[in-house]
């Protein structure tokens, strides 16, 4: 286990990225829970990235999904429908990727869908360059969907207190009061986090587990 600062942090997950050697774009899975920090944490370390001079490629796995009538017909409080319905994994591997990956030609599209308004997109193409890195955060990426198509797998691991907590401040607004939120967490997001842990055990896949419980204190380990 390694403590640091944020920096140091962000310096040594920076330099794990920039050491893989593909004949492609580097593809950095930012799993996570919700409200665990996976997003700011993709976010900060894109800024490293750039600032070293390498294309970033920051998308989303919320940038992926299934419009709202098929995310939540099973109920939307369903553990099942959280996990199995929410994500259109063939337009992630058909446009970002697979073009991304071994034999790809570099040309994708990073969102099909805006979460907020569940519209669809339709973003014109972009052509990454060889040495682009990816940055993709979200829940569920080392799923056996998702799991051989990254180069490089970061867990952003909380407790479910902690999560709880963020969560009651930060989606307060969207769902209109606390006790929305603590009622889709404990019985949507919590069991189907719980079923993911407990079937792909994230952890032992990943490459560095972040324990980000205090962002500004964080303790890592590099797996492999």
């Amino acid at each position: 286990m390694i403590s640091g600062t944020r920096d140091e942090l962000l310096t040594h997950l920076a330099d794990l990225a920039e050491a893989v050697t593909r004949p492609h774009p580097a593809r950095v899975a930012v799993d996570g829970r919700p409200a665990a920090g996976k997003t700011t944490l993709a976010d900060e370390l894109a800024g490293v990235l750039r600032a070293r001079g390498r294309e970033v490629i920051r998308t989303s796995i919320d940038s992926f999904l299934r419009p709202r009538a098929e995310r939540y017909r099973r109920g939307e409080f369903s553990v099942e429908s959280n996990y199995q319905d929410s994500f259109d994994f063939d337009a992630l591997h058909r446009l970002l990727l697979g073009p991304l990956g071994p034999g790809g030609d570099r040309r994708y599209q990073p969102a099909i869908r805006d979460r907020a308004t569940d519209v669809p997109v339709n973003l014109p193409f972009r052509e990454a360059a060889p040495d682009a890195v990816l940055l993709f955060d979200g829940v569920f990426l080392m799923r056996p969907e998702l799991n051989d198509r990254w180069d490089l797998r970061l867990l952003v691991s909380t407790s479910f207190e902690v999560t709880l907590d963020r969560a009651r401040i930060r989606d307060r607004a969207e769902y209109g009061s606390t006790s929305v939120v603590e009622r889709r967490f404990h019985h949507r997001y919590r069991p189907s986090q719980q079923h993911y842990l407990d079937t792909v055990r994230p952890a032992e896949r990943a490459d560095v587990v972040v324990h980000n419980d205090t962002p500004e204190q964080p303790r890592w380990e590099v797996r492999r």
